[in-house]
């Protein structure tokens, strides 16, 4: 894999361990922190929410809340100075849409590897990333997984 040349390469994080394992991949495979384009997804806000209906919390805030979370792991990581993104919606489409967007030469994603009931209720993210995506995808397995 060290021969192929990416210039873009996004990285999903949900703050997980098996996130921290693709941003780890994508930092060895890009060479140079500069070439990662890092990116959260939050899920949207229910109307009903009471913090919504009292007008507490809003995803400007959130958003300004995660960013300043994912700086510090991003440094924790080895990634300071890394593109960092964070979007409000559904993971899949927002993780696809941003690599369109960005040009990305290829998304690195862990998967969370869940199986049977939970995988049909819960879905695949990894799965719906390589079926709309417009470059590679490596998905890289649970380190726990069987």
């Amino acid at each position: 894999m060290s021969q192929l040349k990416y210039d873009v390469i996004v990285v999903p994080v949900d703050f997980s361990e098996e996130s921290q394992n693709a941003l780890q991949t994508a930092l060895s495979l890009a060479g140079d922190v500069s070439k990662l384009r890092v990116i959260h997804v939050l899920p949207p806000l229910e109307a009903i929410s009471p913090a919504v209906v009292w007008g507490d919390l809003s995803d400007d805030h959130r958003i300004e809340t995660v960013k300043k979370f994912a700086e510090k792991f991003l440094q924790t990581h080895g990634a300071t100075g890394a593109s960092l993104d964070v979007r409000v919606g559904g993971p899949a489409n927002e993780i696809t849409e941003f690599a369109t967007e960005v040009k990305a030469d290829l998304i690195v994603v862990s998967s969370h590897g869940y199986h049977g009931m939970k995988r049909f209720l819960l879905g695949s993210v990894a799965e719906s990333v390589i079926r709309h995506a417009d470059c590679a995808v490596l998905v890289l397995r649970r380190q726990d997984a069987e």
